[in-house]
């Protein structure tokens, strides 16, 4: 059996009242109108990380990829930000965009975005359909 800390749920958060408050747990601001993934401990439901994003077509914007205080987990970390992602492709999403300062930058780049100086961008079209065509 798994270790208690690697035991997590991610979820979709359904409403602005709990991502109001993941975003202020993790240190950020609620950015009303984006999309929100809440990354829980699966016992206790303590809240783990937390990520926020915006989907403007064929293009993602990652605005937040952030652990909660005590939770430095980046193997978790790692998972919520593919999932973020895996969704964003979902929906039809071809390449997502952060920010410099919206997660750690290791994590964004073994996550697999291109650091471009001023920014961050990830291909994520068909990343996540069985083929490794970015290998």
């Amino acid at each position: 059996m798994l270790p208690k800390e690697n035991v997590f749920k991610i979820l979709p958060i359904q409403n602005p009242v709990e991502q109001k408050a993941c975003a202020e747990a993790v240190g950020t601001q609620v950015k009303i109108g984006y999309f929100g993934y809440a990354m829980r401990d699966y016992e206790s439901d303590e809240l783990m990380g937390f990520s926020q994003f915006e989907l403007l077509g064929e293009e993602g914007r990652l605005s937040d990829l952030l652990p909660a205080n005590g939770h430095e987990d980046f193997e978790a970390m790692f998972i919520l930000g593919r999932q973020t992602l895996n969704f964003m492709e979902k929906c039809g999403a071809k390449t997502v965009n952060a920010d410099k300062g919206s997660a750690e930058d290791s994590l964004l780049r073994a996550i697999g975005f291109i650091d471009l100086g001023d920014k961050y961008e990830i291909k994520v079209e068909g990343m996540f359909n069985g083929h490794c065509h970015n290998c």
